[in-house]
């Protein structure tokens, strides 16, 4: 009756093997725009034996009219109510129906947790967490019923209320009894605190009102703590085959990694289980005879995986309270080895620190255990670099009827992915940098550029030429020596424009430049920056950036100037905005990407334009934030870069010989040199400081499609070039350049400098 309109199980009208295609489709759209994963196989989703009445958690959100569901698929945050959920466990739905009319006639005493939160009015209730627990069967709690196993099930409540209108905490617990008494399934009810701004449903603070403070809950052989609040796969039966393919990886690592001191013995493997919860991954492992480190950022769900090793006889479990990456480092430090490394992060993935630490641990197997295809495929594509791959990727239905899906990688060692070449010859080579990567050396960080460049078949010597920030994606040019560097960086200053395309917050004006010097070192260095506002992106401006120099952080820092800063900027950045991203849009650095590079080659004097596509993990979050519609505008306006290099030569007399650069075959490399008649027609010549884009539209925010090449009125026909053998050189002729306005007409501001950090 509601499936309609709830957007809890979009995928619920289709055949059950339909949905299995869909989800495996996901996977595999999710991998295709990082060319480090083309190689990487998609199996079969695994299917779930239960697709209904499976759901062992749920989150529900409470409507001010009392209703109990989720959000519709309207995305205007309207919450359907959902009575007789299909997917809901037995026992959560029965604790759900009883709810709902409690809400809708609270009794006196229970008035203080039952109120349906009014953002306009009163109330304080805002969701329920619900969680079944599958108890041993010795438990005595009454409230519990048995399974055909013999567990005893109960659920765990907790009631998610507004942090600033909540009573007092004498008052809660006298509600908490009172509504525990007529939900006779309910084990222990608790109280958790929502920030008014926080986009997670749940706080970071929870109280225990009324009942156990946590639970024994089975799953497959053994069991774990559960306790309000915390993590749990939703389907307990794919939660098992889950830890069951995790143990069975782990066994069979190469016996020669494993053979102890005396060589003659096969030793124990010993795992790091990172992202742990309450432990139920590292109490499978222990039980299948692992020596087992734990990591977790929540205090009280360590000392509950303590617990249940130590009640199950496994032992004392090495369970650390930390974040993941901190941990890491410090184990790290005190040099300690790891046979294998288990990973299952929330939703928004494994941080870069942390993936970054990961790879110096030096582990011959990683496993990752994602429940999000996006971002997945960004670390497995960071992973790359750092020299670790995967071959396959293992789908499984842990949410049948919804469009999510759980995904294992198996990642082993491997040398780090060879950077992609777009244009290369006798002086330079230009390559795609990756995000979290830094060009030259660092000794923070594993790996740079530079070294994976310096693995290219003949190349033996680089110097920078264009250094791009750690967190920048994008074209970097390396020159083979020194004469070339310095040729290449003059040519840049003088000839040369570095188009990148970044995100900013909220909306900027159409376009402008800002004009403020630029203060390191405690000098100021005059410093300009020019933008072309190219689409507006759920509230939030796509941007062309031109930066005049190349200053460290000199987009940053200019754009957070004036008030619209990078999206994902931790440095300069707004980070409630960047929060939301990193949690709703997977986006883990800032969304800046040098897209294109315009140059005079310093030796022949063509006309280089050199192009990368936005990489895979920023479209990744620009999709999500926007749907495809902007993408496709984006795309319409070649806005996006299409992974190539192209060249110009200007006109010469008829018997002079045509100069091209020297290209070097390296496979799937773009060939460079002079475009024939059949191909588009060279883009048209503009002044260095023209903000023109290479096509013209109607506006920079318009959806018109972008003009047709068949018939060009304004630019100058494609030149005719003669083939080889000793034909008439070509003639161009130059475009004509249309009006841009001068800077001075657009917005631009000039105040005080802008310190650094550093100063």
């Amino acid at each position: 009756m509601h499936a309609e309109q709830c957007g809890g199980c979009p995928l619920i009208g289709m055949d059950y093997a339909q949905q299995l295609t869909t989800k495996r489709a996901r996977v595999v759209s999710a991998i295709v725009h990082y060319p480090a994963l083309e190689l990487l196989y998609t199996r079969q989703v695994v299917p779930g034996d239960q697709i209904v009445g499976y759901r062992g958690r749920a989150k529900l959100i409470v409507s001010s009219t009392g209703g109990i569901g989720l959000y519709g698929r309207s995305g205007n945050h309207d919450v359907i109510d959902i009575p007789n959920c299909r997917v809901l466990a037995p026992a959560l739905a029965e604790v759900t129906t009883i709810l709902r009319g409690l809400i809708a006639s609270p009794p006196p005493e229970a008035r203080g947790l039952l109120l349906p939160y009014d953002p306009h009015g009163g109330g304080v209730l805002r969701a329920i967490d619900l969680r079944e627990v599958h108890m041993p069967g010795t438990t005595s709690l009454p409230e519990t019923t048995t399974t055909a196993q013999g567990n005893r099930v109960g659920v765990l409540l907790t009631f998610v209320l507004q942090r600033d209108r909540v009573p007092s905490r004498d008052e809660l617990k006298e509600a908490g009894r009172a509504i525990r008494a007529l939900l006779p399934r309910v084990v222990g009810i608790a109280a958790n605190l929502h920030e008014a701004d926080a986009p997670q449903i749940l706080g970071p603070e929870t109280m225990v009102l009324d009942g156990v403070p946590h639970a024994e809950d089975r799953i497959g052989p053994t069991y774990h703590v559960a306790s309000f609040g915390s993590f749990v796969q939703v389907h307990r039966g794919q939660a098992s085959r889950v830890h069951a393919l995790i143990t069975r990886e782990i066994a069979s690592l190469d016996m020669q990694l494993l053979i102890d001191e005396t060589g003659t013995n096969r030793r124990q493997p010993r795992v790091l289980d990172l992202y742990g919860g309450s432990g139920a991954i590292s109490i499978a492992l222990s039980h299948a005879k692992n020596i087992v480190t734990m990591v977790e950022s929540f205090a009280p769900a360590v000392q509950n995986a303590r617990s249940a090793a130590e009640a199950q006889g496994l032992g004392k479990l090495d369970a650390r309270v930390g974040d993941a990456a901190d941990v890491v480092n410090s184990l790290l430090a005190n040099n300690e080895k790891f046979d294998a490394v288990v990973m299952n992060p929330p939703r928004r993935g494994v941080s870069p620190a942390a993936r970054e630490a990961i790879a110096r641990l030096g582990a011959p197997l990683c496993i990752y255990v994602s429940c999000d295809p996006d971002t997945l495929a960004r670390d497995l594509d960071h992973f790359s670099r750092l020299g670790y791959t995967s071959s396959e990727l293992i789908p499984i239905d842990m949410i049948p009827l919804t469009e999510e899906v759980e995904t294992v990688a198996v990642l082993k060692r491997a040398p780090p992915a060879q950077p992609r070449v777009i244009y290369e010859d006798d002086d330079v080579i230009v390559v795609e940098k990756g995000p979290h990567e830094p060009v030259e050396n660092q000794p923070e960080y594993l790996g740079s550029l530079m070294q994976r460049c310096l693995r290219l078949p003949g190349v033996s010597n680089l110097k920078v030429v264009n250094k791009l920030d750690t967190g920048t994606s994008g074209l970097c040019i390396f020159a083979r020596n020194e004469v070339a560097r310095q040729l290449w960086t003059t040519a840049l200053a003088t000839s040369g424009r570095l188009i990148y395309l970044v995100a900013a917050k909220g909306v900027t004006p159409t376009k402008g430049a800002i004009a403020r010097d630029l203060r390191e070192g405690g000098r100021s260095y005059m410093a300009r920056t020019r933008y072309r506002r190219l689409a507006v992106a759920s509230g939030h401006s796509i941007l062309r950036v031109i930066p005049d120099g190349h200053r460290p952080h000199q987009i940053r820092r200019h754009l957070a100037a004036i008030g619209h800063p990078v999206l994902g900027d931790e440095r300069y950045g707004h980070v409630p905005t960047n929060r939301y991203f990193e949690e709703k849009h997977g986006l883990d650095r800032s969304f800046v990407h040098l897209i294109r590079i315009e140059i005079v080659h310093p030796r022949t004097g063509a006309k280089l334009l050199i192009e990368s596509t936005l990489p895979g993990d920023l479209r990744a979050s620009l999709e999500r934030a926007t749907g495809s519609s902007v993408i496709k505008f984006l795309e319409q306006k070649h806005a996006l870069g299409e992974n190539r290099a192209s060249s110009m030569l200007p006109g010469e007399p008829a018997s002079a010989p045509l100069p091209p650069p020297r290209p070097i075959d390296r496979g799937s490399q773009p060939a460079i040199g002079p475009m024939p008649n059949e191909l588009s027609p060279p883009p048209p010549s503009y002044p260095p400081d023209s903000l023109a884009e290479p096509m013209s539209y109607a506006s920079p925010d318009s959806f018109a499609s972008p003009p047709s090449y068949a018939q060009p009125a304004a630019h100058a026909q494609a030149p005719s070039y003669a083939p080889p053998g000793g034909l008439p050189s070509p003639t161009i002729t130059e475009a004509p350049t249309e009006h841009v306005p001068e800077l001075d007409e657009s917005p631009r501001t000039i105040r005080h400098a802008i310190v650094s950090d550093d100063d």
